[in-house]
């Protein structure tokens, strides 16, 4: 049957802004796209210079004329956003910081607005963060995931408190799930936020009487690698574990599980499951089981690419989104057959409709909407049928680009894979001249990069960035292809890719740069032990050892399904991958950078790596920034980072520098 094209159970969920492509002032971003279950009405957010505004329109066209804007009493001076339906399509619910003067200072609150009526009421009067909200079938309640009298955005991206107290059992923020009723806005817990019990996604029944949730032990930015999939009555205090990744004796022993939905019928659960190095990063096969139990079922076995977001469009289909070297497909699948329907690609972009990664919703008439941008695509809505997707909004048309990097896919072969990556040109790219190239490794390393535009092009650099072994975009069992062995295959998979290139175009193989994020990190700080190709690194918030690391960090779980054990069980396979282990091989100059509330790479990480190739008279500088976590917040330390970076590759890869062309791993 045609993809996204049947009768399904829509799922709005809260949305975060998306990454426009790269232009000039006056760039539009809408996020939050929301089409009602008819299909007759788009509602979306957008960004104003006082905050962001709700806005309505006929799922048919944007008409400005017609396009509404929704506030609580028609107030602008605020920030309004994450729009839901209804399942009538009646009422929309939204998150507004246009709250009562008694209430908590920026403390957003969840609104209901009335199509028959036009106007808004506030729904909710809660204190905390609350996310992924979505009524019910039925429309009687509302739920949401639900941090009560949250301190801090309790995911492993963000600053770790200061340690104080009990560690591990004092000062947790716990996750669960909260439901109001439409009607009068009482509210009580689904799922209570206990030190036993924290939620990280979830999805109504069909006959509003149940939700199937994914839930682990607190601390959430510890345990979701650990997480199973559970079932709850309304009413009942305990819920029934429906699968266990870590007892199943399918593929998916010892993996991650994410996006749980009932089918329309609620017979059947579907959801992704594979090898995941980070909660929201999802990717892995489409696993379906019965919805009272007993084991999943792989109904993508084999597939080319990385599904990364599901929706039922049939009792027994599901349309889903794919990445596939770096392509976004959206296709069908037969959950009996387990065949995949002719796909639609949508090119080199990235998609929101709602918080989970690649989201769209869908009407129950089959009707899509979601944003799409790129590197040299602006953001805007686009909104039709599987086939017959037609862009919605121009909110950018006019806007010059910024972007005039010239960007391509690369793809070689190394070892038994095919391996994937991106090449941007310097501006003004003249073969007859030799220029110098950063590589950039992802984060992850379960994620794929995606073409950034011209972040180096404007500096006369070349930037490529790789999709070795270990990433999404190229089927599971090549996400999986390095485990226990990081720093070896995916190496040299970028190496190969680094060889490739150059025989592509012209890059001056003594100015090759190294840097990376996370992962990407690690992967600097081995690869300064590994090789003398770059004559230059940056690593951020890198891992320099291996077993230090698994009792220093926040979220030691994530650890045991790529190295196999825990390092007290196999110290071995730790130390296999430490740069630490081979300190004495080092020679290229590093720039190390990271905050100082990381929990995802602690700072200690980097400390040690400075300190020892400063032991070893390697050139090295260590950069500690206050106040930040995994994921750097303040602006002011982002452009800092920025401007380090880009000196250090300057000052260390001079022309006629001293890399040694053609050295390799582990010379």
């Amino acid at each position: 049957m045609p993809a996204f094209t049947a009768s399904v159970a829509l799922v709005s969920l809260l949305a975060v802004p998306v990454a426009g492509a790269q232009r000039g002032g006056g760039l539009r971003a809408p996020s939050g796209v929301a089409i009602s279950p008819d299909g007759t009405t788009v509602a979306w957010a957008a960004g104003t210079r006082e905050g962001s505004q709700i806005h309505i329109t006929d799922a048919a066209g944007l008409d400005p004329a017609k396009d509404k804007i929704v506030a609580p009493n028609g107030t602008t001076n605020c920030s309004n956003s994450s729009p839901v339906w209804s399942p009538d399509s009646k009422l929309l619910a939204y998150t507004s910081t246009c709250t009562a003067k008694e209430e908590k200072p920026g403390q957003a609150q969840i609104f209901v607005w009335s199509k028959a009526t036009g106007e808004s009421r506030q729904l909710t009067h809660v204190t905390g963060l609350f996310k992924q909200a979505a009524f019910s079938p039925n429309g009687e309640k509302l739920a949401f995931l639900f941090v009560e009298n949250a301190s801090r955005s309790a995911g492993a991206l963000d600053a770790m408190k200061p340690w104080a107290g009990v560690i591990g059992e004092d000062n947790l923020e716990i996750q669960g799930v909260y439901a109001v009723n439409v009607a009068d806005g009482k509210g009580d817990w689904l799922v209570p936020a206990t030190p036993q019990m924290y939620t990280f996604e979830f999805d109504w029944a069909p006959g509003s009487k149940e939700i199937a949730f994914i839930g682990a032990a607190a601390p959430g930015e510890n345990n979701w690698w650990v997480a199973n999939l559970y079932t709850i009555s309304m009413g009942e205090k305990t819920p029934r574990v429906l699968f266990n990744p870590s007892s199943t004796q399918t593929a998916l022993k010892g993996l991650q599980i994410a996006v749980p939905r009932f089918s329309p019928d609620g017979k059947k659960i579907a959801f992704i499951g594979g090898l995941m190095s980070d909660q929201g990063s999802t990717g892995g096969d489409l696993w379906v089981l019965d919805a009272k139990g007993g084991a999943p079922v792989d109904i993508t076995p084999g597939i080319d690419g990385t599904p990364t977001f599901i929706a039922w469009t049939g009792n027994d289909t599901l349309g889903f989104t794919e990445d596939r070297r770096g392509h976004m497909l959206l296709a069908d699948v037969d959950a009996r057959s387990k065949k995949i329907d002719a796909s639609t690609d949508l090119g080199t972009v990235q998609l929101s409709g709602g918080a989970i990664k690649n989201a769209i919703t869908v009407s129950h008439t089959g009707t899509l909407a979601f944003v799409k941008s790129g590197f040299d695509v602006a953001p805007e809505i686009y909104v039709g049928g599987f086939g017959s997707l037609k862009q919605y909004s121009h909110l950018n048309d006019g806007v010059p680009a910024r972007n005039t990097a010239r960007i391509e896919s690369i793809e070689w072969k190394n070892d038994s894979f095919d391996v994937q990556g991106w090449l941007s040109y310097p501006t003004n790219y003249d073969a007859s001249k030799k220029y110098p190239m950063i590589v950039t490794v992802h984060g992850g390393p379960s994620a794929s990069a995606f073409p950034r535009g011209a972040q180096w092009a404007d500096l006369g650099y070349f930037e490529f960035q790789p999709n070795p072994r270990g990433s999404f975009g190229q089927g599971e069992a090549f996400t999986a292809a390095n485990k226990k062995d990081f720093g070896y295959g995916d190496l040299r998979d970028i190496l190969a890719g680094v060889d490739a290139v150059e025989q592509k175009v012209s890059v001056d193989d003594h100015r090759l740069g190294l840097t990376g994020w996370s992962y990407g990190g690690f992967m600097s700080m081995f690869a300064e032990t590994q090789t003398t190709r770059f004559a230059a690194i940056v690593a951020g918030a890198g891992i320099s050892n291996w077993k230090s690391y698994y009792g220093e960090n926040s979220i030691d779980q994530w650890m045991v399904p790529f190295f196999g054990a825990t390092v007290y069980d196999d110290p071995a396979v730790y130390a296999k991958s430490s740069a630490i282990e081979f300190i004495k091989k080092s020679k290229t100059p590093m720039l190390i950078i990271v905050g100082d509330r990381d929990g995802e790479c602690p700072a200690p990480q980097s400390f040690e790596m400075w300190h020892a190739l400063r032991a070893e008279g390697v050139k090295t500088e260590l950069v500690i920034y206050p106040n930040e976590g995994h994921g750097f917040r303040d602006p002011a330390h982002i452009a800092d980072r920025a401007k380090r970076t880009q000196q250090w590759f300057t000052d260390n890869m001079p022309a006629g520098g001293s890399a040694t062309k053609g050295a390799k791993q582990g010379e």
